[in-house]
């Protein structure tokens, strides 16, 4: 008789355990990984003596802070111009100016080999495994998504996913572009454009049609960096805080 409320006992044990298992791998398969272009904010010992950033870090040595992902969160972050990546992860939330996407210590940028000028990243969250180790390469194959929502209200917007690749020889040095948002349909593209162009001084807003759903509201082309500074913030001081640069 014990025997048997040992094994009953352990039985639904079992499916309980399942079950939770179950629903933890259901919750990890709907997650939505985060991912962002701009630039990468370079660490120097000044930035934090003007406050520019509110931690300090060791430039020798790889790190990277977020003012989003938590701490220990893995990313891969590419420098598309020339295809060179890290696999590492956030080592601290910080924070510092919107118009960064990423602080990274001097180490960082140079396995980027990134233009101190236009120090134009990539970054995407990755799935966590027992196996992670951070790393250092230099080859990038990876699917994408990109679309980030426009904080304009009374305006409907479908924020669609984009999946393409880009290989280095693609991508020209000088060509940026700021990402208002991407629409599904092209009357609230040109509502937004319009309503954009009638309160701020913002010139060369665009729509793009990606495809007969998906209509892309952009700003640009920028030289660099220092050319689409200026807009950015001004931007920023809109609501639009989730804004992604790219380099066409």
């Amino acid at each position: 008789m014990k025997l048997n409320k040992f094994f009953l006992l352990f039985f639904l044990l079992f499916i309980f355990s399942s079950c939770a298992d179950l629903k933890v791998n259901k919750k990890l398969e709907n997650k939505k990984y985060y991912s962002s272009s701009g630039f990468a904010l370079i660490y120097s010992d000044d930035l934090f003596q003007d406050r520019v950033v509110n931690k300090k870090l060791n430039n020798s040595k790889i790190v990277v802070m977020h003012n989003i992902l938590r701490t220990n969160t893995p990313i891969k972050i590419i420098n598309p111009i020339n295809s060179r990546f890290i696999d590492t992860k956030v080592h601290k939330q910080a924070i510092f100016p919107n118009i960064f996407h990423v602080l990274i210590s001097n180490e960082v940028s140079s396995i980027l080999e990134l233009d101190k000028n236009n120090p134009y990243v990539e970054i995407f969250e990755i799935k966590k495994n027992k196996t992670f180790v951070a790393k250092k390469s230099n080859i990038f194959d990876e699917e994408k998504n990109v679309a980030e929502k426009a904080p304009i209200n009374e305006i409907e917007i479908n924020n669609l996913g984009h999946v393409e690749k880009k290989s280095s020889k693609e991508i020209k040095k000088e060509n940026f572009i700021i990402v208002i948002s991407d629409f599904y349909y092209l009357e609230s593209a040109n509502n937004l454009k319009t309503d954009l162009e009638n309160k701020t001084k913002i010139k060369d807003i665009s729509i793009k049609k990606i495809n007969n759903n998906k209509y892309r509201l952009f700003i640009g082309p920028f030289e660099n960096f220092k050319a689409l500074k200026k807009t950015y913030i001004s931007l920023n001081n809109l609501g639009f805080d989730a804004l992604n640069v790219y380099n066409e």
